[in-house]
């Protein structure tokens, strides 16, 4: 992707593409790498492809070092071996905080002057965001800075019961079961046996329990949690 002269707001489809097109420019921070994401998904493509190639940014630390910074929400410690995970980026010289609150947008700030927000999820290729317009930029970053000074230090967080996701009971996974398929409401309700005004409940309580932002989300949750 070309830098001066580019367009303000330039948008990439899939995660190839993000690669492909964004992958230099992720290379290139130099002062400071804030990331935010609900797990360990969003950004491995980008990250491993451009971070674990060779090209990957020295972590030194010291004012004149690279700042990297990383805040997930609590779904990316749903296993032992994403917490393994997140202890090895810990090692390797980021610092690793785990928010409890869902994140307002799953983005990336490089240096301050270049953020790549992530699209929501949904089927088909995800689109990627990336803006170089100086507010803009400063208000994603303002947004991820927030939500990194709430989290945690992951060191808290590792293996404590809390941070894991929540055992369900049969039920529950019926109606996430039901959100994954994308049933309507309706639909799903009749299959449970439920009322209708019964099955929203449920879904909004499991969201909720979930920390899901979308009944989307809440689906694909559906296939992580227990």
């Amino acid at each position: 992707m070309e830098h001066g002269g580019a367009a303000a707001v330039v948008t990439l489809r899939g995660e190839a593409e993000l690669v492909r097109r964004a992958g230099d420019l992720i290379a290139s921070a130099r002062t400071e790498y804030l990331c935010g994401a609900t797990d360990l998904v969003t950004w491995s493509a980008g990250t491993n492809a451009v971070f674990n190639d060779g090209r990957r940014p020295r972590l030194r630390p010291g004012p004149d070092g690279l700042a990297m910074r990383k805040v997930y929400t609590r779904q990316a410690l749903g296993d032992p071996e994403s917490e393994r995970r997140l202890a090895r980026i810990a090692a390797s010289g980021a610092q690793v905080r785990i928010s409890s609150a869902p994140l307002a947008r799953e983005a990336i700030v490089i240096d301050g002057r270049v953020a790549i927000l992530a699209g929501s999820e949904a089927r088909g290729a995800r689109t990627y965001t990336v803006i170089s317009e100086p507010v803009v930029v400063e208000g994603v970053r303002s947004l991820l800075y927030a939500a990194w000074e709430a989290a945690d230090d992951l060191a808290d967080c590792l293996g404590a019961p809390a941070a894991r996701p929540p055992v369900l009971g049969e039920e529950s996974r019926a109606v996430l079961a039901a959100l994954a398929a994308g049933l309507t409401d309706e639909a799903a309700a009749r299959r449970l046996g439920m009322s209708l005004r019964t099955y929203r409940r449920r879904v909004a309580a499991l969201m909720a329990e979930l920390g899901a932002t979308s009944r989307f989300q809440a689906g694909v949750l559906s296939r992580r949690a227990g």
